[in-house]
């Protein structure tokens, strides 16, 4: 074994080991991603289960604080009852009048599932309405933020599916068809290329493996070695064969950015990166597959769904790689073929200590992960 793959293996046993050791729970919902799911009890009785990041409900509390002037929530059961009128006043269930299904909390507070996340239960009784019903989340995406979605799984009927939700989506006629797989396909491509494109942590593991790259063909082995390996792991992980809680991932994916960072003071060898980049697209695969099961995967579209949203992940990423690529080849043909050292050393020096400071926010040493 030569010394580079020593230290390489050396640092992924640290890695899982640290990750192992200080990672807490995984989240069961994603930030701006909240659930709704609509299981029918009866005709024209539904029970809704809404969900959320305990960190959105705080943010949204935060920014709602008016409608709960003089209310102390320290005493016990007060928080949760808040939290239940907060999604009842933002959930609602209506027919084609626009009339309002009679709601009532079922029970509200900390999902018992994951106590990172947050979770609602209402009942809804529509049998004073008359026509279709719809499902109507639209003041609880407000609420969230322009980013905010919305993931519906309705269950227990002939049209039972998923679809996703947005701030400006009209109310859920809960008699029509969920999406197409082509409509959730579309979808899932877009999420796939907004987490590459906003995923900062992958941007600069990718931008800090071509620094000292000259020539696209090495460019184009580190990206084939890591589009193989995520999608391996991706595709174990969203069918649920293999799984890591986010946060070990999460974890690791920061302290691969540091390696990859340093190796940059120790060798320009670009020709050989592509075997550090497969092994280490093995662990950024689950914090891939991470985004895209926390999103809701449809059941009866897993397949469809896992290849948009990693057709995505690849379009987003070879986008970026070929923006950034020519701009290092134009600097070289003003510097006489030669990448000036400092300018290397430099952006590896900043995008190493962004994986440190990732590294320690997501281990809790910092707040705010």
């Amino acid at each position: 074994m030569t010394g580079t793959w020593r230290r390489l293996a050396a640092f992924v046993l640290f890695c899982v080991g640290v990750s192992l050791g200080l990672a807490g729970p995984a989240r069961a919902h994603t930030p701006d991603i909240s659930t709704g799911k609509i299981a029918p009890k009866g005709e024209r009785v539904y029970l809704v289960d809404v969900g959320f990041l305990a960190t959105d409900l705080e943010r949204m509390f935060q920014e709602t604080m008016d409608e709960r002037t003089g209310v102390d929530l320290s005493p016990p059961g007060v928080l949760e009852e808040e939290i239940g009128k907060f999604v009842a006043r933002r959930v609602a269930m209506r027919d084609e009048a626009g009339r309002a299904c009679m709601g009532k909390i079922e029970k509200a507070g900390e999902d018992p599932t994951n106590q990172d996340s947050a979770l609602v239960v209402m009942r809804f009784d529509c049998t004073g309405n008359t026509g279709k019903i719809f499902y109507d989340p639209t003041r609880l995406l407000q609420a969230q933020g322009s980013k905010g979605k919305h993931l519906v799984s309705l269950i227990g009927t002939p049209n039972a599916g998923e679809t996703m939700r947005y701030p400006q989506d009209p109310p859920l006629d809960l008699a029509q068809p969920m999406e197409t797989t082509g409509q959730l396909m579309k979808k899932f491509f877009e999420a796939g290329v907004e987490h590459i494109v906003t995923g900062y942590d992958h941007l600069c593991f990718l931008f800090a493996l071509i620094l000292w790259a000259h020539r696209v063909w090495p460019v184009v082995k580190i990206v084939t070695a890591f589009t193989v390996s995520h999608s391996i792991t991706l595709s174990l992980a969203a069918l649920n064969i293999v799984t890591l809680p986010s946060t070990i991932t999460e974890a690791a994916i920061a302290l691969s950015i540091v390696y990859v960072a340093a190796e940059n003071f120790w060798s320009k060898d670009v020709e050989k990166r592509w075997r550090n980049t497969f092994l280490f697209g093995f662990i950024h695969g689950f914090g891939f597959a991470s985004a895209l099961t926390e999103m809701g995967v449809p059941q009866g579209a897993v397949v469809p769904a896992l290849a948009a949203f990693n057709i995505g992940v690849e379009a987003g990423q070879i986008a970026i790689v070929m923006a950034v690529l020519p701009v290092l080849l134009y600097i070289d043909r003003h510097t006489a073929g030669k990448r000036h050292d400092k300018l290397v050393y430099v952006l590896s020096g900043l995008i190493g200590l962004a994986g440190a400071f990732w590294f320690l926010q997501r281990i809790g040493v910092i707040p705010g992960a």
